[in-house]
């Protein structure tokens, strides 16, 4: 009966008394959808391996979702390529391709990665990256190069960082000694905004000469995209240099949505 009477009472108020009192609730319920935060943005790494697989791919996911929980974004996982849909893919800013190898993903399954990325989304490729995908062109123009081969053994050499400004690169040494393994690439797109060189007189079996490049990023076919060739090893996932180097790449790729 409260509740009736509550409803007559309303019906019965005049006109510009209701409208006054439809204001002030819209008002009020967009006042308390502004003080919820936004949601996170979130990134999906996928690791499928159609050909070698790194042992290092559960150190790099770990390393991942810490820096997601570290820094304000969500990580999903995945080795399926079912996932790769237009309604599964618009939920991310980010697509990392961790150490990937061969042909993963179908003719639909591309088709709806190149969408995504047309509708400005963002991808992150990570050492066999470049392993991955030879025969799809528009791959190899995202992430950027294609994978020839590497010295026999890892070793230390020195990174000579280009672009000091970017995500990726603030904040690391001018010249940055470490260990990994060293790709030498077989093709490498034009127009690709370099970050990281490395010297190939600081180690041997180079073959990309004095312009061989080792990060980049650039904008593609609507989106955003960032490569390192780093991240071979289980160590480096544990190492604050190449980590911050991985965090500025993956925030650049999510752009806006950060």
């Amino acid at each position: 009966m409260i509740i009736k009477s509550k409803q007559i009472v309303i019906k019965q108020l005049p006109g510009i008394v209701l409208v006054a009192v439809f204001i002030f609730l819209t008002a009020f319920n967009c006042g308390d959808a502004a003080l919820r935060p936004a949601p996170s943005p979130k990134v999906l790494v996928f690791s499928k391996t159609a050909a070698f697989r790194h042992g290092s791919i559960a150190a790099g996911i770990k390393a991942i979702q810490k820096l997601g929980a570290d820094n304000s974004f969500d990580v999903d996982t995945t080795t399926e390529s079912k996932k790769f849909t237009p309604s599964i893919l618009k939920q991310y800013a980010a697509v990392i391709f961790l150490s990937t190898s061969g042909d993963v993903l179908n003719n639909d399954q591309q088709q709806a990665f190149e969408n995504y990325i047309r509708s400005s989304g963002g991808f992150v490729g990570v050492h066999s990256a470049t392993d991955t995908e030879y025969d799809w062109p528009w791959y190899g123009n995202l992430v950027g190069a294609y994978f020839k081969n590497h010295p026999f053994f890892q070793q230390e050499a020195i990174l000579n960082i280009v672009d000091a400004n970017h995500p990726a690169t603030k904040g690391l040494p001018a010249q940055w000694r470490r260990k990994d393994e060293w790709y030498n690439f077989k093709w490498i797109a034009q127009g690709l905004k370099v970050l990281i060189k490395i010297d190939e007189a600081s180690y041997k079996d180079g073959q990309n000469g004095a312009d061989h490049p080792m990060a980049w990023y650039h904008e593609y076919d609507g989106g955003r995209a960032f490569y390192t060739a780093l991240g071979h090893t289980n160590e480096s996932y544990a190492e604050p240099l190449f980590l911050q180097h991985l965090l500025g790449g993956i925030k650049y790729a999510i752009g806006k949505k950060q």
